[in-house]
């Protein structure tokens, strides 16, 4: 563009004018050498250090319009053409280290990490110092010197990259089964919280494996053992327990561990219709409620100390014929409610006690929930039969009896045997 006609500030004013108005117009220099030439002539022109300020201000703007640069470049320079003269471009007068390792020398490490399968950084130059110093190879003359620290540099080059096949990083292997996220059941019971507890090791063997499953909103509970948490065992009772829960089963919440998430329980869940989800990373009460019950239902009950796998089946007669009932018809569980305290944060108090039976009872239009064929005057049956503490004091017998028939083979340790008279009932 030839701005020669241009030669006052009003020209100038009308020019910025139009400009402004239209924003599709717009001015580049070629290089910046033009950019500096064409800076210092307009500045040369209007005599811009005898102009008042706001006629500067004229110039500065024009400057930007058509050379785009920054109002703090532009000041720069300015002070350059005010301390010198006129503007010109900058040397760099840095101080550059001479290369030590050639591109051959990068050629000759990439064949030696080719032939041993990239070795560590102590290895591979070692491997350099017997090169050149015991078979006489000249082209390790350089290398045989070289620090541990500047291989992995020419291990970084893009030389080395381009040239060697196996330069990748490690990847994750995505797991497309469940869906990262924390149910949110709305009030509504169905949605299902899973978690394993293991039963000690004794001498290299591994105990037997407690299964909780918890309703979120209801937290009504059901407990099964198995030998291990293998697919051939787990399958079966996971079938048997979902089937188990007298309302309709939406969503089945675990944590990552492979024992829920993999194709054969998913392909269960499809089939019976229910959605998995599993925890997200870092946030640790995803599955909390379960992790909770862990501690207050199974470890008060089975205790800590190994219990033999072979003791699965027995327990789990127990746990159909008693525990799973006392669990859902007989033991009040707390429920939380939530208010706001002075300073707006949300805490929860729990001031509601009842079992999960009468949770579910209590919930609106709670009839809607239950599975066909499923009434609450079949329940009411079972859970009126026996009262609390007549339930409570039948299975402490069941469990003094099932310790002597255990210990009877020797299966249970004696420990195990005094935490099962224990005749507290919580």
């Amino acid at each position: 563009m030839d701005d020669s006609h241009i030669t006052s500030i009003n020209q100038i004013k009308e020019f910025l004018k139009v400009a402004n108005q239209d924003s599709q117009i717009k001015f580049q220099s070629c290089s910046r050498t033009e950019r500096y030439s064409w800076i210092n002539g307009i500045l040369n022109k209007f005599r811009y250090f005898s102009l008042r300020k706001k006629d500067k201000g004229m110039i500065r703007a024009y400057i930007s319009s058509m050379t785009g640069i920054s109002d703090t470049q532009l000041t720069r320079l300015v002070k350059k053409k005010h301390q010198f003269g006129h503007i010109f471009l900058a040397r760099r007068n840095q101080h550059q280290f001479s290369s030590i390792y050639t591109t051959d020398d990068v050629a000759s490490l990439v064949l030696t990490d080719s032939a041993h399968g990239r070795l560590s950084g102590q290895a591979t130059k070692r491997i350099f110092q017997r090169e050149f110093k015991i078979f006489e190879n000249q082209k390790f003359i350089r290398l045989q010197n070289i620090s541990v620290g500047h291989i992995y540099n020419l291990r970084g080059r893009k030389q080395y990259i381009s040239n060697t096949i196996f330069w990748q990083h490690t990847k994750s292997t995505p797991v497309s089964i469940g869906e990262r996220r924390k149910p949110r059941p709305e009030g509504k019971p169905g949605f299902i919280r899973i978690d394993t507890v293991h039963q000690g090791d004794l001498d290299k063997e591994k105990g037997l494996y407690h299964i909780n499953f918890v309703d979120e909103v209801t937290q009504w509970e059901y407990v099964a053992c198995v030998e291990r948490i293998s697919e051939y065992y787990l399958l079966p009772i996971l079938e048997e327990i979902l089937r188990l829960f007298p309302f309709i089963v939406i969503n089945f919440h675990s944590d990552n561990g492979s024992e829920f998430i993999n194709k054969i329980v998913a392909r269960l869940l499809n089939k019976l219709l229910i959605h998995q989800t599993k925890s997200r990373p870092r946030h640790s009460n995803d599955n909390g409620l379960v992790e909770g019950k862990n501690g207050s239902v199974i470890r008060k009950c089975w205790g800590r100390n190994f219990i033999s796998k072979d003791c699965a089946e027995v327990i789990n007669d127990f746990n159909r014929n008693y525990f799973n009932l006392y669990l859902c018809y007989h033991r009040p569980c707390g429920f939380a409610t939530e208010f706001m305290d002075s300073k707006g944060k949300i805490k929860k108090k729990y001031d509601t006690y009842m079992t999960p039976y009468e949770k579910l009872k209590s919930l609106p239009n709670a009839i809607q929930f239950l599975k066909p064929g499923i009434t609450f005057e079949k329940l009411d049956k079972i859970a009126n039969e026996k009262s609390d503490n007549e339930f409570a004091a039948l299975m402490q017998k069941a469990k003094v009896e099932l310790s002597s028939k255990l210990n009877h083979h020797n299966q249970l340790p004696t420990v195990f045997t005094s935490l099962i008279s224990c005749p507290s009932i919580d």
